[in-house]
C-alpha cells in the first residue's frame, strides 16, 4: 500500500509522461548521431567506462534513499542489476559492435522491431492488455521506420565479408531485445524506486561491469591525443546517456504502460536521421518524409486520450 501510494504521488500526468518518453528517445537518437566520432577515437569499453564514470560523479547525490522510499527488497535489487545489464552494458556493446559490422540501412530496419518487441514482452511478462488501437499504432510505427530506413542511402561501402554482415545484424537484433527488456524491467522498477535513484543505481552497475575491460584499454590508450572538443562531446554523451535519458524514461514509465511506451522508441532512429540532415548534411527524400509522418502518426494514435480514441474508432 505504501509503495502504491508513493508511486501514484510521484506519477506525472499522461501528457507529461508521454513528453518525457518522447524526449528520452529523441535524446538517445541525438547523442547516437553526434557522438559517432567518439567511437572512431576511443575503444568501445573505454568509451563505455568513461561514460558511466562521468555519470556516477553527476548522480552521486541521487543514490541516497529518500525518507519516503522503502528499503529495496532482494527482488528489486535483482531488477536493478538486470536493468543495467541489459539496458546499459549489453545494449551499448552489442549496438556499437554490430553497427561496425553491418550497414546503416540494416541497422535501422532491425531497430524498427523495438515497438513490437516491447509490446510482446509486456504482454508476456507484465500481462498488459494490448488493445487494437495500440496494435495499430505499433504497426504504423514499424511501417514508418522500415520505409524510412530502406529508402535511406547507406553511409557508404563497408569493408566486411558476408559473414561479418550477418553477425553484425545478429548483434543489432540482440541490442533490440536488450532495449525491449530495458523498457519492461523499468516498468517494474518504477513501482518501487524513484526515477532519479533508478538512474543512479543502474549507472553504478554499468560502471562496475565495464571497469575491468575499460581499465585494460585505458592502460594502452594515449589520452593526450584526444582533442578538447572530443572531451566536451564525451561529457555531453555521458550526461545524456546516463542521466537525462534514463531519468526521463523512468519518469514517463510511471504513468504509461510499457507496451505503449515502447512506441516512443521510434523517436530514436527518426531523431538520429534528423540530426544527420540538419547537422551532417545528409539528404532527405520525399518518401522518407512520408515515412516519418507514418511513424509519428503511430505515436499520436497511441497517446490519444482513451475517450478521444474510442470516438475515433467508431
Amino acid at each position: 500500500m505504501h509503495v502504491d501510494s508513493l508511486s501514484k504521488s510521484l506519477s506525472p500526468s499522461r501528457p507529461v509522461a508521454c513528453l518525457c518518453l518522447a524526449a528520452s528517445m529523441a535524446l538517445v537518437g541525438s547523442y547516437v548521431a553526434l557522438s559517432k566520432p567518439l567511437t572512431l577515437i576511443l575503444p568501445v569499453f573505454l568509451l563505455a567506462w568513461l561514460r558511466f564514470g562521468i555519470g556516477a560523479l553527476a548522480m552521486a547525490h541521487w543514490t541516497r534513499r529518500p525518507a519516503q522510499e522503502a528499503p529495496m527488497s532482494p527482488n528489486t535489487r535483482k531488477l536493478v542489476f538486470l536493468e543495467s545489464l541489459f539496458g546499459n552494458f549489453l545494449f551499448s556493446i552489442l549496438m556499437l559492435t554490430g553497427v561496425s559490422m553491418t550497414t546503416v540501412v540494416a541497422t535501422g530496419v532491425i531497430m524498427s522491431a523495438i515497438p513490437a518487441c516491447v509490446a510482446l514482452m509486456s504482454w508476456l511478462f507484465l500481462k498488459e492488455r494490448i488493445s487494437a488501437r495500440v496494435m495499430a499504432a505499433i504497426a504504423l510505427a514499424v511501417l514508418g521506420i522500415s520505409l524510412f530506413t530502406l529508402n535511406k542511402p547507406d553511409a557508404g561501402p563497408i569493408a566486411t565479408t558476408g559473414n561479418q554482415v550477418w553477425l553484425g545484424n545478429l548483434l543489432v537484433m540482440g541490442a533490440v531485445l536488450c532495449e525491449s527488456a530495458y523498457a519492461v524491467i523499468g516498468k517494474r522498477l518504477t513501482g518501487a524506486l524513484g526515477a532519479r535513484r533508478i538512474s543512479a543505481l543502474i549507472n553504478l552497475w554499468g560502471l562496475a561491469l565495464t571497469t575491468p575491460l575499460g581499465l585494460y584499454q585505458a592502460l594502452s590508450f594515449d589520452f593526450g591525443s584526444v582533442d578538447l572538443r572530443y572531451w566536451l562531446l564525451l561529457v555531453f554523451y555521458a550526461l545524456a546517456a546516463s542521466v537525462w535519458t534514463v531519468w526521463l524514461w523512468m519518469t514517463g514509465l510511471r504513468t504509461v504502460p510499457a507496451a505503449q511506451a515502447g512506441l516512443f522508441t521510434v523517436m530514436l532512429p527518426l531523431t538520429a536521421a534528423t540530426v544527420g540532415v540538419l547537422f551532417l548534411g545528409e539528404p532527405m527524400t520525399g518518401l522518407q518524409m512520408m515515412a516519418f509522418g507514418i511513424a509519428l502518426a503511430g505515436v499520436v494514435l497511441a497517446t490519444l486520450p482513451e475517450r478521444a480514441a474510442a470516438q475515433s474508432e467508431l
